[in-house]
């Protein structure tokens, strides 16, 4: 070899059992690298958040990129439809009980799902540019 130092990256053994099944890849593929390849690929699966190697070389290998997706957005809208379900149960749950609703609890609830919505489209306009991409 030159003066060089290669790390080689291997994946599992194709004949590893995982939980009593075999693996459904079955096909092990080596790679040589230099130190500052794996180094910089490392850096690459820290800036998309992947940790599995493996995971990471066989996307980029089939898909040619890694889309990051932030999901903090989509935790807020479901967290805001948790609350309108909750608060449109216990409407539910009172009207039952107590044979009426009263007028405030609809125009909160109103309000709830009026907040859910903008969020919601401002998200989906934002996937839909990823998708044009």
């Amino acid at each position: 070899m030159n003066g060089k130092k290669s790390t080689f990256c291997s994946l599992q053994s194709p004949s590893t059992v995982v939980v009593g099944k075999k693996r459904v890849r079955n096909t092990l593929l080596h790679v040589w690298l230099s130190p500052d390849e794996r180094a910089k690929i490392q850096e690459r699966m820290a800036d998309v958040g992947i940790r599995n190697l493996s995971a990471y070389v066989r996307k980029m290998a089939l898909n040619g990129y890694v889309l990051h997706v932030d999901l903090a957005p989509v935790k807020d809208i479901v967290s805001l439809q948790r609350r309108c379900a909750n608060n449109l149960n216990q409407i539910a749950v009172r009207e039952n009980i107590n044979g009426g609703v009263y007028p405030d609890e609809i125009k909160a609830l109103q309000k709830d799902y009026a907040d859910l919505w903008g969020p919601l489209s401002e998200l989906l306009e934002r996937l839909s540019e990823v998708v044009a991409l």
